[in-house]
């Protein structure tokens, strides 16, 4: 069966959008060297009653895929966008087009779209993708929820980063109940510093690993997602989100391998290690291990290596520091 691509338009027009029903469509967003459209797929559900606008992105790391099923769940014919009450959800599953359909991270000019932001209306391909962005999409969101995953040759728990310093975006990242928050201020060029600096309260979800579909995780993050738009007062109570402790944590921060060789990293995901636990070990090529690496102190594994291959200044732990 064939479908008719979603209409083409270079804005998002919400208050035109006829309330009760789930809208497809493409925004354009740049011009490739062919003169042909980058767009990235939106889906539009209104309430008949006016209120926020809430905004869930995906993919802005074109090899970030777990994010994307999510948002079909919450728009599919029993998703819970049919239960809105007020206000509106405006998602985004695959925002850089052009990483995705290259299964990378980057941006096809092989910058990262969420270290620029806020962009450049006058910029380098990336710089002006991601300004556009911004005044396309997130202007019209008065909250954000942006999906991510771990990255090539790494692993993630499903945890938050926000700024807990924040209260929306704290009782934000606790609505998610993710096994893990991370409070981080983002200023390091990312949608959602750039969002947040623009008055939209946002937190990033890291859904496991990268280039997979997973589905335990993706019914978790759906169900956060949801009890997200219920906190904000969109939904009703309609599921209850997996039970679970969450560890929020102060800080985090990643070791790093000061040598290359064969890397082992012992602790499993959301793990608790002890100052002075072995997290891992380095091998030479003939099998001599030539370092060893102690956790610097007491922290839970947020994410780590997969890779093996390690040049020196590999990742080798992501740490969070519980409060």
């Amino acid at each position: 069966m064939t479908l008719e691509p979603p209409p083409l338009q270079e804005a998002l027009n919400l208050e035109q959008m006829a309330p009760g029903v789930v809208h497809r469509l493409r925004l354009a967003l740049s011009h490739n060297a062919l003169g042909r459209e980058f767009a990235v797929p939106v889906l539009v559900y209104r309430a008949r009653e006016p209120g926020p606008v809430v905004g869930v992105t995906s993919a802005i790391h074109g090899n970030e895929l777990n994010g994307i099923p999510t948002i079909h769940r919450l728009f599919d014919s029993v998703g819970a966008v049919h239960s809105l009450t007020r206000g509106a959800v405006v998602a985004v599953p695959i925002l850089n087009t052009p990483g995705y359909l290259r299964f990378q991270r980057e941006f096809h000019d092989g910058r990262d779209l969420n270290r620029v932001m806020p962009g450049k209306p006058d910029g380098a391909s990336a710089e002006l993708y991601a300004h556009r962005i911004l005044d396309r999409l997130v202007r019209h969101f008065d909250y954000l929820i942006d999906l991510h995953t771990a990255s090539f040759g790494r692993v993630n728990t499903l945890y938050v980063r926000a700024d807990m310093s924040n209260p929306t975006e704290a009782a934000m990242a606790r609505a998610v109940r993710p096994q893990i928050i991370v409070n981080n201020d983002a200023t390091d060029g990312t949608l959602r510093g750039a969002a947040s600096r623009a008055g939209v309260p946002s937190i990033t979800v890291e859904i496991g690993d990268p280039q997979r579909i997973q589905p335990g995780l993706i019914r978790a993050t759906r169900l956060g997602v949801q009890e997200v738009i219920e906190h904000l007062g969109l939904l009703p109570d309609i599921d209850d989100p997996d039970p679970r402790e969450t560890v929020e944590c102060s800080r985090s921060f990643w070791m790093y391998t000061d040598a290359g060789g064969i890397l082992q990293v012992f602790p499993a995901l959301n793990a608790m290690v002890k100052q002075g636990e072995v997290v891992a070990t380095l091998t030479d090529p003939w099998g001599r291990v030539v370092r060893s690496y102690p956790s610097p102190q007491a922290g839970i594994v947020v994410g780590k290596s997969t890779n093996p291959a390690a040049h020196a200044g590999a990742r080798i732990v992501h740490l969070g520091v519980p409060r």
